[in-house]
């Protein structure tokens, strides 16, 4: 096999709390993620001279900070692998939302590059490399929705509802790297169970400090929590909520002011990686 084509999928943080923070620095989180049907497109080709380049991108992010790029010369130096990859991507994601786009894009290129340099390395240990990348990448190279503690690395899938979802982008960029570094972020949450949330419990710690700083993302949650129960995705900046049927999410869309982008996504519980690759 030489090239492989991939849906790099998003994700929705559907609870996000801080339960305390390591001496390193690293928060430890107790949060719930979950794929929607909104994905990146992924090409990756094989080459022979060990160079790692991205040849196509629409993306506005530099190709010398591409977390992509970075996941792959991770992987070729952690099995010292002579094979080098061409990676062209579809940004489909908005970037800054809090839905993973660059994440979502570091996973898919360990698990297609592990299928391409048949380095056969399992998930954990994927996982375990992509964790150096960020915090939400081993979550995205497990594939399956699931409750998310420590500082990422501790992964337990969980079946969720599979509601339609509105999601909406008020157009602002939310720097993840402040939202944590403010002293104004609750940091001592109370532990709480899955049986909890399931039943209706957590919240979005991030969320008001976000929207301080960013009116454009409570004037969102406001507009939008006329129809349903809606929140801020991650560090933000889009806004979801869900509904039962097509037919309600498009009734709802179509009001939306026009200064805020949208669209309407299905959640999934498992990554269309892991079904294009067979891997679940």
């Amino acid at each position: 096999m030489k090239s492989l084509s991939l849906d790099s999928p998003a994700k929705l943080n559907l609870m996000l709390h801080i339960t305390g923070r390591r001496d390193d620095g690293y928060h430890l989180l107790q949060t719930v993620f979950q794929f929607i049907d909104l994905s990146d497109r992924m090409v990756f080709g094989v080459t022979e001279n060990g160079e790692i380049s991205r040849i196509e991108s629409n993306s506005p992010v530099p190709e010398n900070e591409d977390i992509a790029l970075r996941a792959a010369g991770a992987l070729q130096r952690r099995t010292l692998v002579t094979k080098g990859a061409e990676i062209s991507i579809d940004k489909r994601i908005p970037i800054g939302g809090g839905l993973g786009g660059g994440s979502s894009n570091a996973a898919t290129t360990l698990l297609a590059l592990n299928r391409l340099w048949g380095l056969n390395l399992s998930i954990s240990e994927l996982a375990e490399i992509g964790l150096e990348l960020g915090a939400d990448v081993p979550f995205f190279v497990t594939g399956y929705s699931a409750w998310v503690t420590g500082i990422g690395e501790q992964i337990t899938g969980i079946d969720l509802p599979e509601p339609w979802y509105l999601i909406i982008d008020p157009g602002v960029a939310v720097s993840t790297a402040e939202i944590f570094a403010s002293q104004e972020l609750t940091r001592n949450c109370d532990a709480i169970t899955i049986r909890a949330f399931l039943e209706g419990s957590g919240t979005n710690v991030c969320q008001p400090v976000a929207c301080k700083r960013h009116v454009e993302i409570q004037q969102v949650i406001d507009w939008l929590g006329r129809y349903s129960v809606a929140r801020m995705t991650g560090t933000g900046a889009c806004v979801f909520a869900p509904f039962d049927s097509l037919e309600q999410v498009e009734r709802v869309k179509s009001a939306v002011p026009a200064r805020w982008g949208s669209f309407i996504a299905k959640a999934m519980n498992i990554s269309p990686v892991h079904r294009q690759l067979g891997l679940l």
